[in-house]
């Protein structure tokens, strides 16, 4: 018989590749706002005006995203904030995105 300690969710506990990889986005945003994250650890997206492009990686109890790159459209009345992520964290079915010093810039869900 095995036996041995792991946490399935909660705070602090580290994540799980398969805990982060799918798709995440904003319901409802016109233009639509959303991350795929691929489980070969390959980033996807739109900030509802500029593509995104990026790679990503679990780092304990956050996501480290790296590499991001974006089209520079002019786009208005966009709030062209997903541009600026660095990391997250994900509790549940809700990813909250940080940018420069891990100050919070938006929050996504998880699409079924």
């Amino acid at each position: 018989m095995l036996a041995g300690c792991a946490s399935s969710s909660g705070s602090g506990a580290a994540l799980a590749d398969s805990d982060v990889a799918g798709e995440w986005s904003q319901p409802d945003s016109e233009p639509r706002v959303y991350l795929e994250l691929g489980e070969d650890g390959a980033l996807t997206g739109s900030d509802g005006c500029n593509q995104l492009t990026g790679t990503w990686e679990v780092d304990g109890t956050e996501v480290d995203f790296s590499d991001l790159a974006a089209t520079m459209m002019a786009c208005e009345d966009v709030d062209t904030w997903l541009v600026g992520a660095e990391s997250a964290t994900i509790d549940g079915g809700e990813m909250t995105v940080l940018g420069e010093g891990d100050k919070e810039i938006g929050t996504l869900e998880k699409s079924e």
